[in-house]
């Protein structure tokens, strides 16, 4: 992987190595600048892990007339489904609807309604909830996602893990996304693209120096320190982007951070079919319930303030207990604690717009320019995993007075590695992989697809048996793998690989994890021998 030369400036230099920055940097490797990143951790090691993991336009923000970031939303769902047709895909949502339900929590929408119609004060009308999904339906354009129908409950499959009081019910169109694979894609298409993606490497500050930034770096792995010149910086440090600002570049900044919680839990799988549902609770809130790495049900995510980032966010027993009621007020056969086989939170670094409650901060972002020392800074607050890429545009046309000639916009629908087929070529992908390689069951031919899309063949390469894979470490995961992962894709621990390149951390047992780590520990510590 390139290194950039500690005397040669580079242009772009991105701290953060979640989806804001490795779309920054993909975005303008593309456009012919030099670009480093420098990620303190592996790749996507924090937010933009511990997402829903959904591309949507955000149906809920409605109610906050947000409607220019849900119509921007929309739009970008199809264009990032054609980029990455192996690791996004359509999914059906199913939003259950009784006409007693209360809500006590307000909203913009449900204030005008308590006050021009008072007697439904707490609920959410049948109209209300079609004219949103008629404008959900209608904001963006759809080419490929079909549009909302009404179920009934008491015929259709969905209606069957329900419980009876509920008979109707609106079915709409969003799409599920591997969030971190998604960041280490962008991270592999920015470097082939000549960016040099540092992962595990600190910024330890930042400061401009004729007319440029020096940036001094520690490699986190072996101590190292090294100083490297940009001639313009990006802050993209995701929760962190406000102690960035103060204690790394030594600025200030009107603009900040609502760090706010979401923690999710995964259950066994609760229902057979392959929707997902969207429930609204008592308290103005929603969660959705998605099927999940085959024999799971995703369950989340909560809204909870989260002051301090270098605070690890995990799920709290009051926030596993109030998923479990959450779920529990709408499924027909109750979930417990003893169901839960996982759970994770994430930090999300929303822009501080000033809102009363976590739940109404809004998900749009922010960009500001401070050029007041000469060199820029740009400062990235805020945003959703579903805009990153119009994020990074925006972030280049802020960019652009300060590089004569750059290229224009381009990344639109073009593919991510391994995403250069058809939306609708998955199956006849898997069946190839299958046809191709005899050993592969259902299950490992459809997970490399949908992991690696036509670069499954490169990993699999010449083997005609399983045995040709390497050692096999649990869940289809072999050697042959794991090298491609740490060869291509960053990949230098067992968590890396099994909760970030993959979810297999979920049928991995704790000895299985131990005996991967220990070959990765090996293979790495005989990588310099063999260079030798």
């Amino acid at each position: 992987m390139a290194e950039p030369s500690d005397d040669t400036p580079v242009d772009l230099f991105v701290i953060g190595g979640g989806i804001n920055g490795t779309g920054i940097a993909r975005d303008a490797a593309g456009r012919g600048l030099s670009v480093t990143l420098a990620e303190m951790n592996d790749l996507a090691s924090a937010t933009s892990s511990a997402s829903t993991k959904l591309f949507h336009g955000g149906l809920r923000y409605l109610e906050y007339f947000e409607v220019n970031l849900v119509r921007k939303a929309l739009i970008e769902r199809e264009t990032l489904l054609r980029a990455m047709p192996h690791i996004s895909w359509p999914m059906r949502f199913v939003l259950p609807y009784h006409p007693d339900m209360r809500f006590e929590g307000e909203t913009p929408t449900s204030k005008l309604l308590n006050t021009v119609m008072p007697w439904m004060k707490g609920r959410r009308p049948a109209w209300l909830i079609r004219l949103g999904l008629f404008m959900y339906d209608h904001l963006g354009g759809r080419e490929i996602l079909p549009g909302t129908r009404t179920v009934d409950l008491k015929t259709d499959p969905v209606g069957a893990p329900l419980e009876d009081r509920f008979e109707t019910a609106y079915e709409y169109s969003d799409c599920w996304i591997e969030d971190s694979r998604l960041v280490v894609l962008n991270a592999r298409d920015a470097e082939q693209r000549g960016a040099s993606i540092l992962t595990r490497t600190k910024v330890l500050s930042a400061e401009r120096d004729e007319g440029g930034w020096k940036v001094r770096l520690s490699n986190r792995d072996g101590g190292e320190e090294r100083t490297v010149r940009a001639r313009a910086l990006v802050n993209a440090g995701g929760p962190w982007v406000g102690d960035i600002i103060r204690n790394t570049v030594h600025t200030q900044s009107k603009e900040g951070v609502r760090l706010v919680r979401g923690s999710h839990i995964v259950t066994r799988k609760l229902f057979d079919h392959d929707k997902s549902y969207f429930f609204q609770g008592t308290d103005g809130r929603i969660i959705f319930a998605i099927p999940y790495e085959t024999d799971f049900t995703l369950i989340g995510t909560t809204d909870a303030d989260h002051p301090d980032p270098s605070q690890k966010p995990e799920c709290t027993p009051e926030e596993r207990d109030y998923l479990i009621g959450f779920a529990n007020s709408y499924l027909k056969r109750d979930i417990t604690k003893d169901d839960v086989v996982w759970t994770y939170s994430g930090v999300r670094p929303l822009y501080n717009d000033g809102s009363k409650s976590a739940t109404a901060a809004t998900r749009d972002y922010v960009l500001k320019i401070d050029d007041a020392g000469g060199a820029p800074l740009l400062n990235v607050f805020g945003g959703k995993i579903t805009t990153y890429r119009k994020l990074a545009e925006g972030a280049m046309a802020e960019l652009a007075p300060f590089f004569d000639g750059m290229k224009g916009d381009w990344t639109a629908r073009v593919p991510l590695p391994g995403g250069d087929f058809p939306v609708e070529g998955v199956d006849r992908l898997i069946a190839d992989l299958k046809r191709d390689y005899p050993f592969l069951d259902d299950f490992w031919a459809k997970r490399l697809i949908r992991a690696y899309g036509t670069d499954a063949n490169a990993i699999l390469h010449d083997a005609k048996t399983a045995g040709d894979m390497g050692e096999a470490f649990g869940a289809t995961l072999t050697a042959r793998e794991i090298a491609w992962l740490m060869d291509n894709e960053y990949a230098r621990t067992a968590d890396d690989v099994a909760w970030r390149r993959s979810k297999l951390g979920l049928r991995l047992s704790a000895e299985q994890m131990k005996t991967l780590d220990a070959w990765m520990t090996a293979r790495r510590d005989a990588a310099p021998k063999a260079a030798e």
